[in-house]
């Protein structure tokens, strides 16, 4: 069982917790990871682009000239790929890039990705994090405090000052514990847990 060194906003240490190894302690499942990191991407993907094929692009209805004796190589359409203005050939066209994992993979591979921040020493627990008004200067105050680079601070709730205050704040973001996501956690440089946020982690996935 980790055991873990628990500070306040000012970065001082103010005690020790102990994190369950069922969520912080499984072996590492890097195919999973890299699979749920992908999907994460593929399903952030648009898929909207369009090109036009030859029978899509407007015009070439006519023959340009006839068949034979004119020393040009015979053509059908002014539409045709080789012309300017003709469509394109193989056109992509829009699709969902989507895939889906099931619930075992999906959390297989989040317990993974915050076991590796653990043994990396890549994981701050926070006793609290409150603040009295909307002010981004107070959190980076408290990331500098706790030495944390890209920063993820993951919140058991909803907290309107945090989440406001952070938001315009480069390489810092901010997550509830039941909106982590695997990309979120690898892509950070230091991932921030309140100990509400712990526990309710651990209550879920364990």
């Amino acid at each position: 069982m980790a055991n873990v060194s628990v500070y306040n906003m000012e970065g001082k240490e103010v005690g020790k917790m102990d994190l369950s190894d069922a969520v912080f302690g499984v072996e590492i499942n890097e195919h999973l990871v890299h699979m749920a990191v992908v999907q994460q991407l593929a399903n952030n993907r648009q898929g909207t682009q369009k090109a036009k094929t030859r029978a899509e692009v407007s015009g070439g209805g006519r023959k340009p000239w006839r068949q034979k004796g004119t020393g040009h190589a015979r053509q059908g359409s002014t539409r045709a790929p080789q012309w300017k203005g003709g469509g394109v050939v193989f056109a992509p066209t829009p699709r969902d890039y989507s895939f889906k994992m099931n619930k075992k993979e999906k959390r297989a591979a989040l317990k993974s990705a915050l076991t590796s921040k653990v043994q990396d020493s890549k994981l701050i627990v926070l006793d609290e994090l409150t603040l009295d008004e909307i002010k981004s200067k107070k959190i980076v105050e408290i990331v500098n405090n706790l030495h944390a680079e890209k920063a993820l601070i993951v919140l058991k709730e909803k907290d309107d000052k945090v989440m406001l205050s952070a938001r315009n704040i480069p390489d810092v973001e901010t997550a509830l514990t039941n909106t982590i996501n695997v990309y979120d956690v690898m892509k950070a440089g230091t991932v921030v847990l309140t100990k509400d946020a712990v526990k309710t982690i651990e209550e879920v996935y364990a």
